[in-house]
């Protein structure tokens, strides 16, 4: 039997909201071999115009990514749900090694298997050049803190 990664399908309000959250939690550790582990062994992703097949593809991805994007900050927010998917809208903020700043948007769609592993991730994203006066996401680095604001109550 695979492990399971509650909450697990079919999605409610609560348990999508869930999810999402647990998703922005492990991805703002950047720790990308524990990240990997919330995705089915043969996950496949489109990120932007990358295509990703497996967990082993994820981890360089990951690795590869947290390189060139430093001071990661990461805010996740369900739009929709059904059944054993998810939508999901997210902004992250980071600086290249320039320290040049960015917010980057997006959306992504995500499929669950039964035990909750992600098998399927298609990501749509935009960067956007900011100023580090304009940042919005600027907790110590690590997870979002409970008390911080989303998306919505951030106006984005």
């Amino acid at each position: 039997m695979s492990e399971q990664r509650p909450p697990l399908p079919p999605f409610t309000a609560e348990t999508a909201a869930l999810k999402a959250r647990k998703a922005e939690d492990a991805w703002n550790h950047q720790d990308p071999v524990k990240v990997s582990l919330a995705y089915t062994e043969d996950s496949w992703w489109r990120n932007r115009s990358q295509f990703i097949h497996g967990r082993a593809a994820i981890v360089d991805f990951l690795s590869d990514k947290w390189e060139r994007e430093l001071e990661y900050r990461l805010i996740k927010e369900v739009w929709a749900f059904h059944g054993n998917q998810i939508a999901a809208r997210f902004q992250y903020e980071y600086h290249n090694a320039d320290g040049d700043w960015f917010r980057a948007h997006g959306n992504e769609q995500w499929r669950f298997d039964e035990n909750g592993l992600m098998m399927r991730r298609e990501a749509s994203i935009n960067d956007v050049a900011i100023k580090e006066s304009e940042r919005k996401f600027i907790w110590p680095k690590g997870p979002r803190p409970d008390e911080y604001p989303g998306l919505s109550e951030l106006g984005l």
